[in-house]
């Protein structure tokens, strides 16, 4: 895909990664504006592509008392004031085919989670609203067989596409990256890695996913190395209050640091 197509997206000539950045669920406007204006202050300075990620809901927790979130429209109206507010593109899951069409009113690029993205109504659905859409590979699944996903929203002639990668079971109670799956998707299209999930520690007895946040920087700069198109990182400036995925997500005053390695990797790549 051409990523020009989002709407707003910012810094593109600078021949740097793209990043799809923000907290796992939108808990309320005062939070995502503080984390949406460091994160744009961070990447115009860096002068990386971003797009703002939070989920306006979120349908795939473990227990039945998990935060879900604060109101379907009420989150995603936060969503657009950040979009306009920023000038910065934003991105939302959709678990439901009916949330495509609204989600799509609000954000520019309609996400589908990993344990739906073979679910092909809702796909096609996402594919129909026009908007970029960023199919996540299941954990399940091999990165070949992500081709398969790519073409349902092809046949719905939306070429706005990317994959992104975030790790394959390893076991009952663990995740692992095989990076060999980046090329092999990047010829279907526009590869992303998600850091963040690729280190959840999912199917804990306490119904609450683990995570490795301390490996953040390794997956992070192996993704860059080998030359994934973007990544995908879920930041918070309080993790371990965050309502949704804290174990695994990155402190927000550790963004700029990692992203400043990143480009320095990036640059030495664009070499060879």
């Amino acid at each position: 895909m051409n990523l020009q197509n989002i709407p707003n997206i910012k810094n593109l000539d600078s021949n740097n990664f793209f990043v799809l950045a923000g907290p796992c669920a939108v808990e309320g406007e005062e939070m995502a504006f503080k984390i949406a204006e460091k994160l744009v202050t961070i990447t115009d300075h860096l002068k990386i592509p971003l797009v703002f990620k939070g989920s306006f809901k979120k349908a795939n927790r473990s227990r039945i008392d998990s935060f879900t979130g604060i109101g379907d429209e009420k989150a995603l109206k936060i969503l657009e004031k950040v979009s306009k507010e920023f000038n910065v593109p934003t991105v939302t899951d959709i678990h439901e085919s009916s949330d495509a069409e609204m989600a799509a009113a609000y954000v520019d690029v309609l996400q589908i989670p990993a344990f739906l993205v073979r679910q092909t109504d809702l796909v096609v659905a996402a594919a129909k609203t026009g908007k970029t859409v960023n199919l996540k590979k299941g954990q399940f699944m091999s990165p070949e067989s992500m081709k398969h996903a790519v073409q349902k929203v092809l046949d719905c002639n939306n070429e706005n596409i990317m994959l992104t990668d975030r790790g394959t079971m390893f076991g009952y109670q663990d995740m692992i990256v095989d990076y060999r799956g980046i090329p092999t998707m990047q010829q279907y299209a526009t590869t992303v890695l998600d850091i963040t999930h690729s280190l959840q520690q999912p199917n804990q007895t306490s119904g609450v996913t683990g995570g490795r946040p301390d490996l953040i920087g390794t997956i992070a700069k192996a993704g860059i190395a080998v030359g994934a198109d973007g990544i995908f990182i879920e930041t918070h400036f309080d993790p371990k209050n965050a309502k949704s995925d804290g174990a695994n997500m990155l402190h927000l005053d550790y963004f700029e640091p990692l992203m400043k390695k990143l480009v320095a990797i990036r640059q030495t790549i664009n070499q060879f």
